[in-house]
């Protein structure tokens, strides 16, 4: 019995595992970059026009992918969408197959790894636990906002506080909406781009125009957690 209840506690990270494996040992890295990309635009273009439902569903399930399994290529696959489906839709293609991809994540290192390292950390460690909980929303927004923390590693860390489902996919569906749009946008002009040889100037994203409202986004976010610290001193 309890080696089942280890298996089963250990199976979806052990299937992300060699879901990795096997994406590497097919190449699909080689095919989530700007090269491929532009060799193959004709091609997708003609098929996302042609089947847009099965384009859509298709390039949402790659997303998940790449997300879930934490490929390298994101950014590209971002700007994919913008490209084949332009930066409104595109984007919001882009942040339901973040989302979807990043909530498997966590349910699984939570499933797997969750209560163990609970158990393992001390004392100061739990107390910092038990604040990021209360305040789960507003900080969870903060990390999805800001673009200094790793996207891999902020789908991973609330697993081991304790974040609660719920409160983890809505501040993953409204914490990428800003940057991922900005990238699906970028991505709708990657056809002349394209067209000159070259490959997108990402260094747009860390523009002041950009940068500045998610980083004052991130600020309001905290807003609610200021107003408890200021509550609670005030009271007797």
């Amino acid at each position: 019995m309890a080696q089942t209840s280890l298996l089963r506690r250990f199976a979806p990270l052990v299937l992300i595992a060699a879901v990795l494996a096997l994406a590497f040992a097919g190449g699909l890295d080689r095919y989530l970059s700007f090269a491929a990309l532009a060799e193959h635009r004709s091609d997708l273009l003609d098929w996302a026009e042609a089947n847009p439902a099965a384009a859509a569903a298709s390039y949402v399930a790659v997303y998940v992918l790449v997300v879930a399994c934490s490929l390298p290529g994101g950014t590209v696959a971002t700007l994919a969408g913008g490209f084949l489906f332009g930066a409104l839709w595109g984007g919001f293609l882009a942040v339901i197959g973040a989302t979807i991809g990043a909530t498997l994540l966590f349910l699984a290192a939570r499933s797997a790894l969750g209560d163990f390292l609970r158990a393992k950390a001390g004392p100061a460690v739990a107390a910092f636990e038990a604040g990021f909980r209360e305040n789960a929303l507003s900080y969870m927004l903060v990390l999805r906002l800001v673009p200094a923390f790793p996207f891999f590693l902020v789908n991973l860390a609330p697993a081991f506080l304790g974040v609660r489902l719920g409160v983890y996919v809505l501040a993953t569906f409204l914490g990428i909406l800003p940057a991922t749009f900005v990238f699906a946008s970028i991505g709708a002009g990657l056809g002349s781009v394209f067209d000159h040889g070259e490959e997108p100037d990402l260094s747009l994203f860390m523009q002041p125009s950009v940068i500045l409202p998610l980083l004052g986004l991130a600020a309001l976010s905290l807003v609610p957690v200021v107003y408890k610290k200021l509550k609670g001193r005030k009271a007797p």
